[in-house]
């Protein structure tokens, strides 16, 4: 007797109280469960109507493919292609976990590296952190802050600060109310404001062997790099003043009497006693391009907002430099009358390139005739003039109410 759903001898067979027709077990309980009738005459058809039957254990009897020497050949090529495909998939799994594994140990191996990488840096931070020798420094080097007037209108604070030699470089930090400066004594100071408006020292740092000549800050305000005369540069965090690296050239000896950040932060110029002006690579602290053509010590150091320009200023003038093309553009005498100078003349241009016009000249109320700094202010909205008088002097357009005149 053979199942009614897949015409073969059933293994399990079952009769149905209904039709009472045979079925494999398995088979009918599928069909209940999904349709819940008859799959022979679509009748209602519950697993309660389905009754087992018991009988002997049949031996099946061998098909007619393993009868003959051809048919079991045949057989025997099934089973080995089966036997192949198995295998290739097998293969194909092993490799798999071979490019998983590989792939694993490659991290492995990565994250080991950068561990030990962070390790290191770590421990040259703690030496450079015990190296350190920085000092907190007592209540004498507190500001002692005044209030002065011009004599003509409002009036002007003035701090003064305790140093034991000369100053040779101040920088106002945009951010924190913090002042940096350096000094001929070797060091560089960093100072504080208070509520009440006095400064007070958070830092002497005493990295470099030489006379300090420039401060320039970072443009995210969290660094600042100084320039000294013993032919090194230092990196400094501005929040702890810790030095995080001091960069000397040793192909030359002079020492460094400028520096400026380019407005991108990533590369740094610097000016030379020896007339060179050098350009450097942040990251990697190393010298990428130098320009030479000045006579005299490099004194100032400025780069245009784009980045594109720089302008550096020696005794013998100014000069215009193309970044893009490292070559110099435009050069200004100092003692030529139709060109600018630090002298007192205000000068007009829309361009680097474009032609120069004179459009004012400021007198010279110092009566010595060398003035040392000149700033614009905000917006250009006055200009300051430092001479050696030892005076400050604020010009400005008459009818603003920003401090116009000489103060």
């Amino acid at each position: 007797m053979n199942c009614s759903i897949s015409g073969e001898v059933p293994e399990e067979p079952v009769v149905s109280k209904t039709s009472g027709l045979l079925f494999e077990k398995r088979l009918i309980e599928r069909h209940i469960l999904d349709y819940g009738k008859c799959p022979v005459t679509d009748e209602p058809l519950t697993m309660d109507d389905i009754v087992p039957i018991k009988a002997g254990k049949i031996v099946k009897p061998r098909s007619l493919q393993a009868a003959s020497i051809p048919g079991l050949l045949g057989m025997f090529q099934s089973e080995w292609d089966s036997l192949m495909l198995s295998n290739f998939g097998l293969e194909q799994q092993l490799h798999t976990a071979r490019q998983e594994l590989s792939h694993a140990l490659y991290q492995h191996d990565a994250a080991c590296r950068v561990i030990a990488r962070l390790k290191k840096e770590r421990d040259e931070s703690r030496t450079l952190l015990a190296q350190a020798d920085r000092q907190i420094p007592i209540s004498t080097s507190s500001v002692n802050t005044s209030t002065l007037s011009n004599g003509k209108r409002g009036s002007y604070s003035r701090a003064s600060f305790f140093f034991y030699l000369d100053v040779t470089t101040v920088k106002i930090v945009d951010q924190g109310d913090l002042v940096l400066t350096g000094s001929a004594d070797k060091t560089i100071r960093i100072w504080k404001g208070s509520e009440d408006g006095n400064y007070s020292c958070r830092h002497i740092l005493k990295d470099h062997t030489a006379e300090v000549q420039a401060v320039t800050v970072h443009a995210t305000n969290n660094y600042f790099v100084t320039a000294s005369l013993d032919n090194t540069w230092c990196f400094y965090d501005i929040s702890s003043g810790l030095c995080l690296t001091q960069v000397s050239d040793a192909s030359e000896s002079e020492g460094y009497t400028s520096a400026a950040f380019h407005p991108d932060g990533l590369i740094i110029g610097t000016g030379t006693s020896q007339s060179l002006v050098k350009i450097w690579d942040v990251k990697s602290q190393a010298n990428v391009a130098k320009f030479d053509g000045h006579s005299g010590p490099v004194t100032a150091i400025s780069f245009s907002e784009n980045g594109y320009f720089l302008a550096t200023a020696a005794h013998d003038g100014v000069k215009l430099w193309d970044l893009r093309k490292l070559r110099n553009f435009r050069t200004f005498k100092s003692h030529d009358s139709e060109t600018p100078t630090n002298s007192g003349r205000l000068n007009l241009v829309a361009n680097v390139k474009s032609e120069w016009n004179c459009i004012k000249t400021l007198p010279d109320l110092s009566g010595s005739g060398k003035s040392t700094c000149v700033k614009f202010g905000p917006d250009a909205k006055y200009l300051a003039v430092g001479s050696m008088d030892r005076n400050l002097r604020i010009f400005g357009l008459p009818g603003d109410d920003a401090p116009m005149e000489e103060s």
